[in-house]
Order: structure tokens, then C-alpha cells, then sequence
């Protein structure tokens, strides 16, 4: 529309899990989170609740929320950025941690970019970055494979698969399981991959229980720690022979 300035899309992070806010979330995105009335999210429930802990200026029941998530049809994601081309700023609100990674997100950020609205991500965190800082695996190259396969037959081949790729590479491979299937991935990782590769079990991130432990593999077969239910992100690294200092 003629003479009206273009909305800008931010991409707000949230908390991994329950607990300190301003730990979490810098003062100033959770200002301007505070400040927003239109806003993109996946459930409104806990939406609601992450904008009343960052201090929301307006009534609740007075922000616009559209519904974004991984069953949101292409079709649908123009209509979600129209109050942007109306001159309105626009919240992009993940479930937990950044929006667009590991997240339905992406498709929309990729819309805003092809209309040529500006985004801005902010500062939060990112379970999948969290992790890989706190590994002491290789930080300079790495892939993120979110799910592994659900059937047991890929699921045994895509993990080779990704040793062997992790020790051509001195790739970190990292990847993701729903919680309650934590611990069977785990067993499965110790019975398959070989003595000297590491692995490393970022759990509960930024949570008061907040455990991280990167061990050999053969180490792990002594170790075995209680995942059921607890978001953790897996990191392994294959062996190539080479020691880092």
C-alpha cells in the first residue's frame, strides 16, 4: 500500500524449558517481545505465558495471534505476513528455543525474504549451538540431522552412516529424539558405534537439572544416565586417529 512503511518481522526466541527468565532472555528482547501486538506462534497457550513473564504492555486477550506450525500449508503462510505489509512489526514465536531452526519457522522467514521485508533475529537460546559450546567436540565443522529415523532398520543405517561420516569429515554429527525415546537411542548409540568415538548428552539445558557429559563410547557402556522424558541433544564425533590438544 502506498505511503504506509513496512512491518519488521523479529524472530523472538524462547525458553528451552521452565525457569529463570532473565537468565534466559536478554532485557532488551524481552522488552521488545513486551512491546509487540501482533504476533506468529505455534500454540497460543504458551505464547501467552512467555509474553506474561516478559512483561507484556498490552492486554493479552488484545494481541492478534496466527498460527503457525508443522502442519501450516505453504498456502496459508502469505496471510501471516499481510499485517507487516500493513505497516504493523510481527513476532515470530517458536515453541522453545530460536524460531526457524529445527522449527516450522523457516518456510515463513524464507517468505519474508522473497517479499523483501526485513528480519531481525534476537538474542536466545539454541539448544542445538548450547550444546555443541559445551561438547568439546569439533566447532568448526558439524551438521545438525534433527530426528533420526523412527524405523529400526534406517535408524541402525542412518547412525553408520554418520560415523563414518563424523570420522572422514572430523565432522560433529547432532541430532534429536523425541524425549520418551531418549534412553533407547541412547542404548542403541553405545551397542553400535565403536569404543573410541565420542558422544556427548546435553540434557535439560539451560534448566536447573542441567546435565552435559561427553565420553567415549566405551565409556558410556559404564555409564548409563536416566533420559526418559528429558529434552537432550546427541553429539558425536568419530575418532580419525588425530588428538586435539
Amino acid at each position: 500500500m502506498a505511503g504506509v512503511a513496512i512491518g519488521t518481522l523479529y524472530l523472538i526466541p524462547t525458553p528451552l524449558g521452565d525457569g529463570e527468565l532473565a537468565w534466559i532472555i536478554p532485557d532488551a528482547v524481552r522488552q521488545r517481545a513486551a512491546k509487540l501486538e501482533h504476533y506468529i506462534v505455534e500454540h497460543p497457550k504458551t505464547a501467552r505465558r512467555f509474553l506474561r513473564q516478559a512483561g507484556c504492555v498490552q492486554p493479552l486477550q488484545k494481541i492478534s495471534m496466527s498460527i503457525l506450525d508443522e502442519h501450516t500449508p505453504d498456502s496459508q503462510l502469505p496471510a501471516l505476513l499481510a499485517p507487516l505489509l500493513e505497516g504493523a512489526d510481527v513476532g515470530l514465536l517458536s515453541e522453545a528455543g530460536c524460531p526457524a531452526i529445527a522449527d516450522p519457522g523457516a518456510a515463513l522467514v524464507r517468505l519474508a525474504h522473497q517479499r523483501n521485508l526485513r528480519v531481525v533475529p534476537l538474542v536466545g537460546p539454541s539448544s542445538i549451538l548450547l550444546a555443541l559450546m559445551a561438547s568439546g567436540l569439533n566447532g568448526q565443522c558439524f551438521a545438525f540431522q534433527g530426528y533420526l529415523p523412527i524405523e529400526a532398520s534406517k535408524r541402525v543405517k542412518k547412525i553408520a552412516e554418520l560415523e563414518k561420516e563424523s570420522i572422514l569429515r572430523s565432522q560433529t554429527q547432532i541430532f534429536i529424539e523425541t524425549p520418551y525415546r531418549n534412553q533407547k537411542l541412547m542404548e542403541l548409540l553405545v551397542s553400535m558405534c565403536r569404543p573410541d568415538t565420542r558422544l556427548c548428552i546435553a540434557c535439560n539445558l539451560t534448566l536447573p537439572d542441567e546435565h552435559v557429559a561427553t565420553r567415549t563410547i566405551g565409556q558410556w557402556k559404564d555409564y548409563s544416565p536416566d533420559l526418559d522424558k528429558k529434552p537432550s541433544i546427541f553429539l558425536l564425533q568419530g575418532d580419525t586417529g588425530l588428538r586435539n590438544p
